[in-house]
């Protein structure tokens, strides 16, 4: 594979090294040449790195990106990927004359890149980011700068995320520490615990912030001191805050670091405190030569450092904490130590050169496999984004499944809500009703997939069925192969509306896997025979719940004690129903028999809100009304806590199916009594016949024996895989 690379060439600190550490990891891996738009520095340190690198520099840069241009042209590279503000120019220019195929790295937040200046903000700023806008692919340095794209109406489908390397076999020599520190401008003594930043002094690095923190924190120790390494705008105006404040000889600016390992060698706790970061290899350096580690929470900070175990992270610009962090550290020489050596395991493992450039390989290898096939993606329609836990169930498991068939499928999703699926998920979506949207995407995909729950029906209304019919004909008609996923069929009780969906179904749908034995049954008595049609599960069920410390957490944040025993009730409005003191009567039963105490979960929030207060507030005994979790992942783990589920709603059943929590089903509709059918379980009752006496008798029956109803959840996961095999074999057609 032929590779260019193009850099600005002024690149300095973590840019320069993240594209001469990538290029240099990269060159044997494929046919590699750096062009760089400037002689000097940058161009000859890639050199001496053995990096086959090209300047393009006269002073008149439209004459250099000409020549780049007919460079590039020569060259005929697989894919070019730039870096910076001049490069993405570049970039684009070689796309329009080349055709060439072009990625960039989101080194930063492109719109407060050039914050100080109004001048280059309002030029080299704009046609950046103009720029960025026409790149075929997005490299980005941390999730948070992939959430930012995607905000900023990026495709999720053309972003990638790398985590920055570094080489952690190599460090640097601690001896003479107190020399170089002299000799850098410092006044040290020994004992002093010396705090070090190199960065560039600009706006986004916010060092006011460090300096007014690092005073509060060396008035109470005297031992403090501070290294600033870099220089910049703001160089004048940080000496006079430093002088105002009262800092003389405690804090030291050294000027430009060339040499960056030596610096942190000599340094005790590495410092950041920025207002905006990608993921800085000022931190990585720091943490490779042994310091301990302060950080703004920005860029992948949260991904590397966990809080009070291996470091400290504080809010942008909360000085009062930064400045706790600094002196706890400084008084506390183990806990640094400790955290140094925790941090440095962590990073070396997981932020390695070599992990780096080969997940960019891996990268590559997408991209170019992308242009060589014209459908690859799967298109998943359902009722999402109406916050319905147990629909965003059913989606989170259907991208789970494909991601388990393949990591890098392109996945678009049909859903009320496109952006916060974008960020929740990192796919592609669109709004369920934006026809022209779908139908592209329809074009772009091969397997248009019918998500789970009960879609085919008509008992809400006919205009749902008559739309889901037609995304199935769409698909068809569009070149996808169509799968109906777990689904529940019916009730579909209007005779045109059964002449319909049997029509479309047998002439459209390649296979149909069904959640329970009843979907089945109203699919043969519509006449539907075409497809092949498969009984599997409900997808839900392939759900892992979140960890266990997540569900400890969220629950001691309701108010309740992890240690106790609970009994879950979920209900829900429905019409013509209104005996919810039956399940007061019930919870009462089982704290007063079991020590059980009451939980409400409303499934679908805010709907089941105001009926779950209702139990609670007739109950006689504690009841607590959790706060449904946005997380369904999460939702299921608080189930695995409980001894027991009452449910109205049918997925708090399939949860709790899912992690083999013996359940109780109350049914209001055929789903519900037609899923506990499937399974076999006795513990069902039609809504109008419900009482506290049955409710009572059956949670003796669950207490008597939980194991027993085991089994039943077992089988119920393995036949769910079935969901899985249908979509591999119709993927890989």
């Amino acid at each position: 594979m032929k590779i260019i690379h193009i850099a600005g060439g002024g690149d300095r600190g973590g840019a320069k090294t993240h594209i001469i550490s990538l290029c240099s990891r990269l060159a044997p891996l494929c046919d590699l040449t750096l062009a760089s738009m400037r002689s000097g520095e940058f161009a000859d340190d890639a050199a001496k790195a053995g990096i086959r690198t090209e300047t393009f520099f006269s002073g008149f840069t439209p004459r250099d990106y000409l020549r780049l241009v007919k460079w590039v042209r020569r060259e005929q590279p697989d894919l070019v990927h730039c870096h910076g503000a001049k490069a993405n120019i570049a970039g684009v220019l070689v796309k329009f004359f080349c055709r060439r195929t072009i990625v960039t790295t989101v080194h930063s937040d492109y719109r407060l890149d050039y914050m100080q200046s109004f001048l280059r903000r309002n030029t080299i700023g704009r046609l950046n980011a103009w720029a960025l806008r026409r790149f075929d692919h997005y490299v980005t340095v941390s999730d948070r700068f992939c959430d930012m794209l995607i905000e900023r109406g990026f495709s999720p489908l053309k972003i990638h995320t790398i985590y920055n390397g570094l080489d952690f076999s190599v460090t640097a020599p601690r001896e003479g520490r107190a020399e170089y520190l002299r000799e850098a401008g410092l006044d040290y003594e020994e004992g002093d615990v010396v705090i070090g930043i190199p960065a560039r002094l600009t706006a986004v690095k916010d060092i006011p912030t460090l300096l007014r923190a690092f005073a509060k924190a060396r008035s109470q120790n005297s031992r403090l001191k501070l290294m600033i390494g870099g220089d910049g705008e703001e160089s004048d105006s940080l000496k006079a805050l430093a002088a105002e404040l009262g800092l003389g000889k405690s804090v030291c600016f050294c000027g430009w670091v060339y040499d960056v390992p030596r610096f942190f060698a000599a340094c005790d706790i590495d410092v950041l405190c920025s207002i905006s970061e990608s993921f800085p290899y000022s931190v990585l350096e720091g943490i490779r030569e042994g310091c301990a580690v302060i950080t703004s929470d920005v860029g992948g900070m949260n991904r590397l450092i966990d809080h009070g175990e291996n470091g400290y992270i504080f809010a942008p610009r909360d000085t009062d904490a930064f400045a706790g962090y600094l002196l706890e550290l400084s008084q506390d020489a183990d806990k640094r130590r400790a955290f140094a050596s925790a941090l440095r395991a962590k990073a070396s493992a997981m932020f390695s050169l070599e992990n780096m450039a080969q997940t960019q390989m891996e990268i590559y290898g997408r991209i170019t496999e992308a242009q060589r096939k014209a459908r690859r993606g799967v298109l998943i329609c359902g009722a999402y984004g109406r916050g319905n836990s147990g629909d965003e169930a059913i989606l989170r498991a259907v991208i789970g499944t494909m991601r388990e068939l393949d990591p890098h499928l392109p996945i678009t999703v049909m859903t009320r809500k496109p952006m916060p699926t974008k960020l929740m998920y990192r796919t592609d979506a669109v709004y369920t009703f934006d026809f022209p949207a779908f139908l592209r995407a329809m074009r772009r995909s091969r397997l248009f997939i019918n998500g789970g729950g009960s879609l085919i029906q008509d008992v809400t209304s006919s205009r749902s069925l008559f739309f889901y019919l037609y995304t199935l004909r769409a698909a068809k008609k569009r070149g996808c192969r169509v799968l109906m996923y777990g689904c529940g069929i019916g009730p579909v009780t209007r005779r045109f509306d059964r002449r319909l969906a049997r029509r479309v179904m047998d002439r459209y749908a390649d296979i149909i896997t069904l959640r329970d034995e009843t979907s089945l049954r109203e699919l043969r008595e519509l006449g539907v025979s075409a497809p092949d049609m498969r009984l599997s599960a409900d997808p839900a069920l392939s759900l892992a719940p979140a960890e266990s410390g997540a569900a400890e957490s969220f629950m001691a944040a309701q108010g309740l004690d992890p240690a106790q025993k609970y009994i879950c009730f979920c209900v829900r409005p429905w019409r013509g129903f209104h005996a919810y003191d039956i399940f007061a009567r019930a919870a009462e039963y089982a704290y007063e028999k079991y020590g059980l105490r009451c939980v409400l979960l409303p499934a679908e929030y805010p709907r089941d809100l105001a009926v779950s207060e209702a139990v609670a507030a007739e109950a006689r005994t504690p009841c607590h009304v959790l706060r449904t979790p946005d997380d369904v992942t999460l939702t299921v783990a608080v189930l695995k806590r409980m001894s027991a589920v009452c449910a109205m709603r049918l997925h708090a059943l399939i949860f709790s199916a899912s992690v083999s929590v013996p359940f109780i089903a109350t049914s209001y509709d055929a789903k519900v009594a037609g899923f506990m059918e499937y399974i076999g379980s006795p513990l069902c009752c039609e809504l109008d016949e419900l009482s506290a006496e049955w409710l009572c008798e059956r949670i003796d029956r669950i207490m008597a024996d939980p194991a027993s109803y085991a089994e039943a959840c077992v089988r119920l996961r393995e036949l769910e895989r079935k969901n899985l095999a249908a979509a591999r074999e119709l993927l890989e057609k």
